[in-house]
């Protein structure tokens, strides 16, 4: 691969992570921003919600069932990702992208209209199926046309882009919602997101892996026909049952118990019925995969606890205004930036191995969740809260680095595009489960600790003012008296319980990550993977 190849790719990488992030953008300025100084945003699907989530509740009477407003875009995209990772492979990156922003663009017409609960999910699910396409294919793309001297950087780039956005998301809905509405906030997306498309659909190459796409000879209906409906249906139905078990204010067990029958239906699919499996059997028999993928669930759950959460810390104990308050992201998001590009510039610069960096920096990542469970009150020091979240932040990128290319060294360069199709999955899994998972377990504390203390107080009756609590934090500044302190109070249990729980997840993650090993894949393992993309090819070639 010549030198100039080599840039050339790297310019198409950082074009297409600034237009990805854009079609995430909701500032109304957000075109003119990227064009001139190349502040991308992305996420702020989710972040734009801490702050505007109580107007949204308070318009639709919703506020026990607020945690869908997050979960159902979450549990959509990461759903939807395997099969829209395994559709890039065999129809086009380009076609892919493009889709996924039309959705979005229905996404945000529907959601910015809605005048009932049940119809704003709708919309947060088409913008969450639109969403899954977009980062998935975004970090294939960024992994293949880069050298392995500069992906360190185009990783740490991409992840900047992603983040830059959770913070500003957070920061314009709150400073823009009670002047304009919740509404114009998301209906602003939909000509945001048609210009996104055709941004990305030209910046992209359109013969990009073409020379290595073994299905380019077929056609567009024996291209569809390599899919694994089957199994994407699978575990799409094994993934949503599992989350809305665990998410609202009780854990459901008919969900659980379907969701359990579905998981090996899938399994059994994927190994005796498909053709073409949505996971491949092989890729999962590799312990490095297995368990990199697992631990990476783990971690950005714990991680998107501080993004979740923070803001809902700020607008419910801090009682600050809720432009302020998602501003609170902006430390923890520019330590997630600057530890991901310091590793990708100054240290991710060769293939092999970055076993004991990925170790060491997953390993400090709990202490700093550890410090923000008793920080976390109304009376804390704000310089302390921020040097913390910054801290969070700076090892959540530096660790997310190291994992990926770590990851890329124990396994073949044959399934890279397979292997980084499945992390890039299960790191959108983290989102999904961070917010029903936690967000549930979060929610159960918080209601008992305001139910218990109402009774203590000797203020029983309080019942909707609990079901308006539980959904909206910033109802807790328009209190007085007993009745705030009970609140803040409450909040702090529930902000404690759930950092407590990070840690534990971080730290059981980080021992899943240690058993990876630091050996790339013995003789036997890249036979077994050559004989199944052999397979495959003849099974592509006998169309």
């Amino acid at each position: 691969m010549s030198s100039s190849f080599q840039r050339n790719n790297a310019l198409h990488t950082v074009h297409i992570a600034i237009i990805v992030s854009l079609s995430f953008y909701r500032c109304p300025y957000s075109k003119f921003c990227c064009r001139y100084t190349g502040l991308p945003r992305s996420a702020t699907n989710i972040s734009i919600l801490t702050t505007t989530q109580s107007s949204i509740a308070a318009d639709l009477d919703a506020f026990e069932k607020a945690i869908w407003f997050t979960s159902s875009y979450l549990i959509a995209m990461s759903s939807l990702a395997p099969l829209m990772g395994r559709l890039s492979q065999v129809l086009s990156a380009r076609l892919c992208m493009f889709s996924s922003t039309i959705l979005m663009c229905a996404g945000s017409i529907v959601t910015s209209t809605s005048a009932s609960f049940n119809m704003f999910i709708v919309g947060r699910v088409l913008t969450g199926a639109g969403g899954a396409g977009i980062l998935i294919v975004a970090i294939i793309l960024v992994i293949q046309m880069t050298s392995a001297k500069r992906r360190g950087l185009y990783i740490g780039l991409a992840n900047s882009g992603m983040t830059v956005g959770v913070s500003l998301g957070a920061v314009i809905a709150g400073a823009l919602e009670p002047k304009i509405g919740w509404k114009p906030l998301f209906g602003i997306q939909a000509p945001l997101s048609i210009l996104a498309g055709f941004g990305l659909l030209f910046s992209i190459p359109a013969n990009f892996n073409e020379k290595n796409n073994r299905y380019k000879h077929l056609t567009t209906r024996n291209k569809l026909a390599r899919v694994d409906y089957s199994g994407a249906v699978l575990l799409i139905v094994t993934i949503v049952l599992f989350l809305l078990g665990l998410s609202g204010p009780r854990i459901l067990a008919i969900p659980l118990i379907l969701s359990a029958l579905a998981l090996p239906l899938f399994i059994l699919n994927e190994i005796y019925i498909a053709k073409e499996p949505v996971i491949p059997i092989s890729v999962l028999r590799s312990r490095g995969t297995l368990l990199t993928c697992l631990a990476t669930v783990g971690f950005m759950m714990a991680r998107w606890c501080v993004l979740f959460y923070t803001p809902v810390y700020a607008l419910a104990v801090r009682d600050w205004k809720p432009a302020v308050a998602g501003s609170i992201l902006i430390p923890t998001n520019a330590g997630f930036a600057s530890g991901g590009l310091l590793a990708g510039i100054f240290h991710i610069r060769r293939d092999g191995s970055f076993y004991m960096h990925t170790l060491i920096s997953m390993a400090l990542f709990p202490v700093t969740l550890l410090i923000l469970a008793f920080i976390s009150t109304a009376h804390s020091a704000w310089g302390m809260y921020v040097l913390m979240v910054f801290c969070n932040g700076a090892l959540a990128g530096a660790s997310l680095n190291y994992a990926l290319v770590h990851l890329l060294h124990l396994t073949r360069p044959d399934v890279h595009p397979i292997v980084l199709s499945l992390l890039a999955t299960f790191r959108g899994f983290a989102g999904s489960f961070g917010s029903a998972i936690g967000g549930g377990f979060f929610g159960r504390v918080l209601h008992k600790s305001l139910v218990d203390g109402y009774a203590k107080a000797g203020l029983e009756d309080r019942g909707d003012l609990i079901r308006k609590l539980l959904g909206s934090p910033a109802l807790v500044g328009t209190l007085k008296g007993t009745e705030k302190e009970v609140a803040v109070r409450a909040y702090e249990d529930g902000l404690k319980a759930l950092f407590l729980g990070g840690v534990g997840l971080a730290i059981i993650v980080t021992l899943a990550q240690a058993s990876t090993g630091w050996k790339g894949p013995t003789k036997e393992e890249q036979i077994d993977v050559e004989e199944d993309v052999e397979g495959e090819q003849a099974l592509v070639a006998g169309s």
